[in-house]
């Protein structure tokens, strides 16, 4: 009999991500990841670059504004906050809890080439936008050809 070992697309993307984070976290260490509490959960995040700008977008339902803090350090991008379990206490048992809550914490080796000045957050319907503006000598131009 042979033993089928089931592939799944997600679960590696998620062991690919955790292995980058820990990359990005040796080669670029800050005083903020020995600070960094223990994660309770980690929020998905979309990264997309455009000419002019790299944008994150962070998803945290259930999680308040005032939970959540965005700073720049060393060239650090840094994102921690808290969902907080607002469960009631109920008589029975659950039948099946999958959410998480607690801390959380990412971070984001950012180019030096940015303008750290112009980075710009809002917070909307549970989704964190941050857009970080690029360098103005670092923005692609068209060159005219004589």
């Amino acid at each position: 009999m042979t033993n089928m070992i089931r592939f799944s697309p997600s679960n590696e993307l998620r062991r690919l991500q955790r292995e980058i984070d820990s990359i990005f976290r040796d080669m670029y260490p800050s005083d903020d990841d020995r600070e960094a509490p223990a994660t309770g959960w980690t929020p998905r995040v979309d990264l997309s670059e455009t000419d002019d700008a790299y944008h994150i977008h962070v998803d945290l339902p259930g999680v308040n504004k005032d939970d959540v803090d965005v700073s720049m350090r060393d060239g650090m991008l840094i994102i921690r906050g808290e969902r907080k379990d607002e469960r009631r206490e109920e008589k029975g048992d659950a039948v099946r809890v999958e959410r998480s809550f607690g801390q959380f914490y990412r971070s984001f080796a950012l180019p030096k080439s940015i303008n750290e000045d112009s980075i710009n957050a809002r917070y909307d319907n549970g989704v964190l936008a941050i857009d970080v503006p690029k360098a103005e000598e670092t923005k692609p131009r068209r060159i005219e050809i004589s």
